[in-house]
Protein backbone atom coordinates (compact mmCIF):
# COMPACT_ATOMS: atom_id res chain seq x y z
CA UNK A 1 0.00 0.00 0.00
CA UNK A 2 1.36 3.20 -1.02
CA UNK A 3 1.87 6.15 1.43
CA UNK A 4 -1.17 8.06 -0.53
CA UNK A 5 -3.61 5.30 -0.14
CA UNK A 6 -3.14 5.60 3.28
CA UNK A 7 -3.49 9.08 3.55
CA UNK A 8 -6.97 8.77 1.36
CA UNK A 9 -8.39 5.66 3.89
CA UNK A 10 -7.15 7.22 7.21
CA UNK A 11 -8.59 11.15 6.14
CA UNK A 12 -11.77 9.54 4.45
CA UNK A 13 -11.88 7.31 8.21
CA UNK A 14 -11.67 10.60 9.91
CA UNK A 15 -14.39 12.55 7.57
CA UNK A 16 -16.45 9.04 8.25
CA UNK A 17 -16.39 9.39 11.83
CA UNK A 18 -17.22 13.15 11.92
CA UNK A 19 -20.05 12.71 9.63
CA UNK A 20 -21.41 9.59 12.15
CA UNK A 21 -20.86 11.52 14.84
CA UNK A 22 -22.54 14.47 13.80
CA UNK A 23 -25.59 12.63 12.41
CA UNK A 24 -26.02 9.80 15.28
CA UNK A 25 -26.41 13.04 17.75
CA UNK A 26 -29.43 14.20 15.87
CA UNK A 27 -31.45 10.63 15.99
CA UNK A 28 -33.64 10.54 18.67
CA UNK A 29 -36.89 12.18 19.71
CA UNK A 30 -35.78 15.83 19.71
CA UNK A 31 -35.56 17.58 15.98
CA UNK A 32 -32.37 18.43 15.88
CA UNK A 33 -30.18 18.37 11.92
CA UNK A 34 -26.49 17.94 11.64
CA UNK A 35 -26.14 21.60 10.58
CA UNK A 36 -27.73 22.61 13.84
CA UNK A 37 -24.92 20.59 16.40
CA UNK A 38 -22.10 21.89 14.18
CA UNK A 39 -23.34 25.26 14.49
CA UNK A 40 -23.77 24.73 18.28
CA UNK A 41 -20.14 23.24 18.35
CA UNK A 42 -19.03 26.50 16.46
CA UNK A 43 -20.39 27.98 19.18
CA UNK A 44 -19.19 26.46 21.67
CA UNK A 45 -15.55 27.56 20.17
CA UNK A 46 -16.54 31.40 20.03
CA UNK A 47 -18.21 30.95 16.23
CA UNK A 48 -21.56 32.63 16.24
CA UNK A 49 -24.68 31.64 18.17
CA UNK A 50 -25.98 28.48 18.72
CA UNK A 51 -28.96 27.67 17.11
CA UNK A 52 -30.31 25.73 19.85
CA UNK A 53 -33.26 25.98 22.57
CA UNK A 54 -31.41 25.76 25.94
CA UNK A 55 -33.45 22.35 26.08
CA UNK A 56 -32.12 21.14 22.93
CA UNK A 57 -29.04 22.07 23.62
CA UNK A 58 -28.67 20.10 27.06
CA UNK A 59 -29.36 17.27 25.03
CA UNK A 60 -26.91 17.46 22.60
CA UNK A 61 -24.45 18.38 25.08
CA UNK A 62 -25.37 16.63 28.13
CA UNK A 63 -27.07 13.44 26.91
CA UNK A 64 -26.08 12.02 23.21
CA UNK A 65 -22.71 13.97 22.12
CA UNK A 66 -20.39 12.77 24.90
CA UNK A 67 -22.56 9.05 24.78
CA UNK A 68 -21.74 9.29 20.91
CA UNK A 69 -18.23 9.79 21.62
CA UNK A 70 -17.53 7.45 24.27
CA UNK A 71 -18.86 4.88 21.59
CA UNK A 72 -16.35 5.84 19.12
CA UNK A 73 -13.56 5.58 21.54
CA UNK A 74 -14.65 2.56 23.12
CA UNK A 75 -14.98 1.03 19.43
CA UNK A 76 -11.48 2.50 18.29
CA UNK A 77 -10.11 1.15 21.94
CA UNK A 78 -11.60 -2.94 21.58
CA UNK A 79 -10.65 -2.89 17.76
CA UNK A 80 -7.34 -1.46 18.84
CA UNK A 81 -6.68 -3.87 21.05
CA UNK A 82 -8.09 -6.93 19.11
CA UNK A 83 -5.40 -6.14 16.39
CA UNK A 84 -2.64 -6.22 18.89
CA UNK A 85 -3.94 -9.05 20.54
CA UNK A 86 -4.40 -11.16 17.16
CA UNK A 87 -0.61 -10.41 16.67
CA UNK A 88 1.18 -10.79 19.57
CA UNK A 89 -0.51 -13.77 20.05
CA UNK A 90 -0.81 -14.85 16.46
CA UNK A 91 -3.82 -16.01 16.84
CA UNK A 92 -7.14 -14.34 14.42
CA UNK A 93 -9.43 -15.14 16.99
CA UNK A 94 -7.92 -12.91 19.83
CA UNK A 95 -9.76 -10.21 21.18
CA UNK A 96 -10.26 -8.94 24.95
CA UNK A 97 -13.86 -10.72 25.18
CA UNK A 98 -13.33 -13.84 23.59
CA UNK A 99 -9.60 -14.41 25.72
CA UNK A 100 -11.21 -13.55 28.96
CA UNK A 101 -10.30 -10.34 29.30
CA UNK A 102 -13.08 -8.22 29.38
CA UNK A 103 -14.96 -11.11 31.79
CA UNK A 104 -12.05 -9.87 34.43
CA UNK A 105 -12.27 -6.11 34.07
CA UNK A 106 -15.59 -6.67 34.76
CA UNK A 107 -15.02 -8.80 38.03
CA UNK A 108 -12.71 -6.02 39.48
CA UNK A 109 -15.04 -3.04 38.49
CA UNK A 110 -18.14 -5.11 40.71
CA UNK A 111 -16.05 -6.00 43.11
CA UNK A 112 -15.09 -2.31 43.73
CA UNK A 113 -18.73 -0.61 43.14
CA UNK A 114 -20.91 -4.01 44.81
CA UNK A 115 -17.72 -5.21 47.99
CA UNK A 116 -16.20 -1.79 48.12
CA UNK A 117 -13.08 -3.87 48.00
CA UNK A 118 -9.73 -0.98 47.97
CA UNK A 119 -12.73 2.18 48.09
CA UNK A 120 -10.19 4.60 48.91
CA UNK A 121 -6.96 2.87 47.43
CA UNK A 122 -8.43 1.18 44.15
CA UNK A 123 -10.63 3.34 42.03
CA UNK A 124 -13.22 1.42 39.06
CA UNK A 125 -10.97 1.38 36.61
CA UNK A 126 -7.93 0.36 38.67
CA UNK A 127 -10.13 -2.53 39.87
CA UNK A 128 -11.35 -3.30 36.44
CA UNK A 129 -7.40 -3.13 35.46
CA UNK A 130 -6.25 -6.14 38.34
CA UNK A 131 -9.28 -7.97 36.69
CA UNK A 132 -8.25 -7.50 33.56
CA UNK A 133 -4.53 -8.72 34.75
CA UNK A 134 -5.60 -11.99 36.73
CA UNK A 135 -7.47 -12.94 33.57
CA UNK A 136 -5.07 -12.50 31.27
CA UNK A 137 -2.63 -14.61 33.53
CA UNK A 138 -4.51 -17.33 33.57
CA UNK A 139 -5.14 -17.64 29.93
CA UNK A 140 -1.43 -17.55 29.22
CA UNK A 141 -0.72 -20.09 32.66
CA UNK A 142 -3.37 -22.62 31.40
CA UNK A 143 -2.77 -22.32 27.29
CA UNK A 144 1.14 -22.80 27.93
CA UNK A 145 0.10 -25.69 29.93
CA UNK A 146 -2.03 -27.11 27.56
CA UNK A 147 0.50 -26.29 24.69
CA UNK A 148 0.13 -23.15 23.54
CA UNK A 149 -1.50 -24.06 20.53
CA UNK A 150 -4.39 -21.57 18.53
CA UNK A 151 -6.94 -23.74 20.00
CA UNK A 152 -5.29 -23.95 23.52
CA UNK A 153 -5.47 -20.01 23.79
CA UNK A 154 -9.35 -19.62 22.84
CA UNK A 155 -10.12 -22.88 24.53
CA UNK A 156 -8.45 -21.09 27.68
CA UNK A 157 -9.84 -18.15 26.84
CA UNK A 158 -13.37 -19.23 27.28
CA UNK A 159 -12.77 -21.07 30.31
CA UNK A 160 -11.46 -17.79 32.12
CA UNK A 161 -14.49 -15.84 30.19
CA UNK A 162 -16.77 -18.38 32.30
CA UNK A 163 -15.34 -18.15 35.64
CA UNK A 164 -14.72 -14.44 35.93
CA UNK A 165 -18.77 -14.19 34.45
CA UNK A 166 -19.74 -16.55 37.47
CA UNK A 167 -17.78 -14.55 40.06
CA UNK A 168 -19.33 -11.34 38.82
CA UNK A 169 -22.53 -12.83 38.56
CA UNK A 170 -22.18 -14.61 42.25
CA UNK A 171 -21.08 -11.23 43.68
CA UNK A 172 -23.52 -9.15 42.19
CA UNK A 173 -26.49 -11.37 43.31
CA UNK A 174 -25.34 -12.09 47.10
CA UNK A 175 -23.96 -8.95 48.04
CA UNK A 176 -26.04 -5.83 46.33
CA UNK A 177 -29.45 -5.20 47.08
CA UNK A 178 -32.13 -5.49 43.70
CA UNK A 179 -31.59 -2.05 42.42
CA UNK A 180 -28.09 -2.32 42.27
CA UNK A 181 -28.04 -5.76 40.58
CA UNK A 182 -30.46 -4.46 37.48
CA UNK A 183 -28.35 -1.72 37.39
CA UNK A 184 -24.77 -3.47 37.07
CA UNK A 185 -26.51 -6.68 35.21
CA UNK A 186 -27.38 -3.84 32.55
CA UNK A 187 -23.98 -1.99 32.61
CA UNK A 188 -22.55 -5.84 32.24
CA UNK A 189 -23.92 -6.22 29.11
CA UNK A 190 -22.53 -3.50 27.59
CA UNK A 191 -24.25 0.20 28.05
CA UNK A 192 -23.35 3.31 27.34
CA UNK A 193 -26.32 4.92 28.42
CA UNK A 194 -24.61 6.74 31.65
CA UNK A 195 -21.86 7.92 29.25
CA UNK A 196 -20.56 11.64 30.67
CA UNK A 197 -17.67 13.81 29.80
CA UNK A 198 -15.52 11.82 32.21
CA UNK A 199 -16.02 9.24 31.04
CA UNK A 200 -15.13 10.46 27.76
CA UNK A 201 -11.54 12.42 28.92
CA UNK A 202 -10.38 9.40 30.52
CA UNK A 203 -11.34 6.71 28.38
CA UNK A 204 -9.70 9.41 25.30
CA UNK A 205 -6.68 9.94 27.13
CA UNK A 206 -5.83 6.46 27.49
CA UNK A 207 -6.67 5.24 24.31
CA UNK A 208 -4.60 7.71 22.19
CA UNK A 209 -1.68 7.13 25.14
CA UNK A 210 -1.93 3.25 24.46
CA UNK A 211 -2.25 4.00 20.51
CA UNK A 212 0.64 6.11 20.85
CA UNK A 213 2.82 3.29 22.21
CA UNK A 214 1.06 0.85 19.91
CA UNK A 215 2.50 2.78 16.97
CA UNK A 216 5.66 3.17 18.70
CA UNK A 217 6.41 -0.77 18.13
CA UNK A 218 4.97 -1.12 14.73
CA UNK A 219 8.01 -3.07 14.30
CA UNK A 220 8.07 -5.53 17.01
CA UNK A 221 4.35 -6.30 15.74
CA UNK A 222 5.33 -6.63 11.98
CA UNK A 223 8.19 -8.99 13.95
CA UNK A 224 5.81 -11.30 15.90
CA UNK A 225 4.09 -12.36 12.45
CA UNK A 226 6.86 -14.67 11.72
CA UNK A 227 6.95 -16.34 15.38
CA UNK A 228 8.77 -15.58 18.47
CA UNK A 229 11.87 -17.20 17.31
CA UNK A 230 12.32 -15.20 13.99
CA UNK A 231 11.50 -12.21 16.10
CA UNK A 232 13.75 -12.33 18.60
CA UNK A 233 16.33 -13.14 15.45
CA UNK A 234 15.45 -9.82 14.36
CA UNK A 235 16.66 -7.77 17.65
CA UNK A 236 13.54 -7.99 19.61
CA UNK A 237 13.19 -8.34 23.25
CA UNK A 238 10.42 -10.53 22.71
CA UNK A 239 9.70 -10.99 26.44
CA UNK A 240 10.00 -7.28 27.11
CA UNK A 241 8.00 -6.46 23.70
CA UNK A 242 5.03 -8.80 24.99
CA UNK A 243 4.48 -7.66 28.66
CA UNK A 244 4.76 -3.74 27.38
CA UNK A 245 1.88 -3.98 25.06
CA UNK A 246 0.12 -6.78 26.64
CA UNK A 247 0.04 -4.54 29.57
CA UNK A 248 -1.40 -1.50 27.32
CA UNK A 249 -4.00 -3.62 25.97
CA UNK A 250 -5.29 -5.03 29.00
CA UNK A 251 -4.90 -1.20 31.02
CA UNK A 252 -7.01 0.09 28.02
CA UNK A 253 -9.86 -2.75 28.00
CA UNK A 254 -10.23 -2.32 31.94
CA UNK A 255 -10.34 1.15 31.35
CA UNK A 256 -13.24 1.06 28.66
CA UNK A 257 -15.07 -1.99 31.11
CA UNK A 258 -14.92 0.59 33.67
CA UNK A 259 -17.15 3.35 31.62
CA UNK A 260 -19.02 1.12 29.19
CA UNK A 261 -19.19 -2.74 30.35
CA UNK A 262 -18.23 -5.58 28.41
CA UNK A 263 -19.08 -4.66 24.75
CA UNK A 264 -17.66 -8.20 22.72
CA UNK A 265 -16.77 -9.37 19.54
CA UNK A 266 -15.45 -5.47 18.21
CA UNK A 267 -11.63 -6.02 18.62
CA UNK A 268 -12.68 -9.30 16.67
CA UNK A 269 -14.19 -8.32 14.03
CA UNK A 270 -12.74 -5.05 12.48
CA UNK A 271 -9.41 -5.96 12.83
CA UNK A 272 -9.98 -8.35 9.70
CA UNK A 273 -11.64 -5.98 8.17
CA UNK A 274 -8.78 -3.62 8.65
CA UNK A 275 -6.73 -5.97 7.34
CA UNK A 276 -8.32 -6.74 4.29
CA UNK A 277 -8.03 -2.83 3.01
CA UNK A 278 -4.11 -2.22 4.41
CA UNK A 279 -2.44 -5.47 4.76
CA UNK A 280 -0.40 -6.64 7.70
CA UNK A 281 2.28 -4.06 8.32
CA UNK A 282 1.00 -2.42 11.63
CA UNK A 283 1.75 1.07 10.85
CA UNK A 284 -1.29 1.04 8.23
CA UNK A 285 -2.93 -1.33 10.08
CA UNK A 286 -3.28 -0.60 13.78
CA UNK A 287 -5.25 3.76 12.65
CA UNK A 288 -7.22 2.16 10.16
CA UNK A 289 -8.42 -0.50 11.95
CA UNK A 290 -8.97 2.18 15.37
CA UNK A 291 -10.87 4.31 13.04
CA UNK A 292 -13.35 1.80 11.76
CA UNK A 293 -14.09 0.47 15.04
CA UNK A 294 -14.99 3.79 16.18
CA UNK A 295 -17.98 4.29 13.22
CA UNK A 296 -18.70 0.73 13.86
CA UNK A 297 -19.95 1.38 17.34
CA UNK A 298 -21.83 4.84 16.89
CA UNK A 299 -23.61 3.25 14.61
CA UNK A 300 -24.46 0.11 16.75
CA UNK A 301 -25.02 2.31 19.72
CA UNK A 302 -27.61 4.50 17.53
CA UNK A 303 -28.94 1.77 17.36
CA UNK A 304 -29.47 -0.46 19.82
CA UNK A 305 -30.53 3.51 21.60
CA UNK A 306 -33.42 3.71 18.99
CA UNK A 307 -34.39 0.50 17.60
CA UNK A 308 -36.90 -0.51 20.37
CA UNK A 309 -37.47 3.33 21.48
CA UNK A 310 -38.42 4.17 24.13
CA UNK A 311 -36.58 0.97 25.41
CA UNK A 312 -33.02 0.41 25.18
CA UNK A 313 -31.06 -2.41 24.23
CA UNK A 314 -27.74 -3.13 25.55
CA UNK A 315 -25.36 -2.77 22.93
CA UNK A 316 -22.81 -5.50 24.16
CA UNK A 317 -26.30 -7.44 22.75
CA UNK A 318 -25.81 -6.32 19.10
CA UNK A 319 -22.47 -6.47 18.94
CA UNK A 320 -22.55 -10.06 19.92
CA UNK A 321 -25.07 -10.49 17.25
CA UNK A 322 -23.55 -9.30 15.17
CA UNK A 323 -20.06 -10.80 15.95
CA UNK A 324 -20.82 -14.38 16.53
CA UNK A 325 -21.39 -15.01 13.09
CA UNK A 326 -17.96 -13.06 12.37
CA UNK A 327 -16.29 -15.15 14.61
CA UNK A 328 -17.79 -18.73 12.79
CA UNK A 329 -16.63 -17.43 10.02
CA UNK A 330 -13.50 -16.36 11.19
CA UNK A 331 -12.83 -20.38 12.66
CA UNK A 332 -14.03 -21.94 9.73
CA UNK A 333 -11.28 -19.60 7.45
CA UNK A 334 -8.48 -20.35 10.20
CA UNK A 335 -9.38 -24.20 9.74
CA UNK A 336 -9.30 -24.26 6.28
CA UNK A 337 -6.11 -22.96 6.03
CA UNK A 338 -4.66 -25.46 8.23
Amino acid sequence: MTRARLALLTGGGLVVLAVSVSVAVTIGPADITPAEVWRSVAARLGFGQSPLSPLREGIVWNLRLPRTLLAAVCGAGLALCGAVMQSLLRNPLADPFVLGVSSGASTGAVAVIVLGWGVGVLSMSAGAFVGALLSFGMVMLLSHTLGGSMDRVVLSGVAAMQLFSALTSFIVLTSADAETTRGVLFWLLGSLSGAGWSDVFLCGTVLFSVLAVCLANTTTLDAFAFGEEAAANLGVRVTHARIVLLSVTALLTAVLVSSAGAIGFVGLVLPHAARALTGSAHARLLPVTALAGAVFLVWVDTVARTALDPQEIPVGVVTSLIGVPAFIAVLYRVRSKT
